[in-house]
């Protein structure tokens, strides 16, 4: 069985769709890491176009006023917690930073998002049911 890995997803502000439940709509939330470490807001939702879900969170942080500031994606998986003001992910900030570049000219022909998904160990959702391992994956230990 085939599946496509070059799954179409978009920013939820550029989709013309809206999260059903205004209350689990995370944008402009602060995001913290497993250590409680401030990462940033969540700055959109990337939504997998074909099934209507929510894939990525799309973190921003640094610069000024928005200007100059970066992009990180990290998987909805990660997230542990989400309250009133913070949605807390189950990575260090370490990690985060370390996490594959974003790059919007070439972010489809390189598997970007088959990448962080294996970076962070989790299968990426359009892995073939019953050959990707269950995630989260549990560190390895050396």
């Amino acid at each position: 069985m085939s599946h496509d890995t070059k799954a179409v997803l978009v920013k939820l502000g550029d989709s013309g769709q809206t999260i059903a439940a205004a209350e689990q709509d995370v944008r402009g939330r602060r995001v913290v890491d497993a250590g409680g470490d401030d990462l940033g807001k969540v700055d959109d939702l990337l939504i997998d176009r074909e099934e209507r879900r929510v894939r990525f969170l799309r973190v921003e942080h640094g610069g000024v006023l928005g200007i100059g500031a970066t992009a990180t994606f990290i998987p909805v998986e990660a997230v542990s917690d989400v309250t009133d003001d913070t949605v807390r992910v189950d990575l260090t900030r370490q990690k985060i930073e370390q996490a594959p570049k974003y790059d919007p000219e070439v972010v489809e022909e390189t598997g970007y998002y088959e990448d962080v998904y294996w970076y962070y160990g989790y299968a990426p959702f359009f892995s073939p049911r019953g050959v990707a391992a269950p995630y989260p994956v549990p560190p390895t230990r050396r």
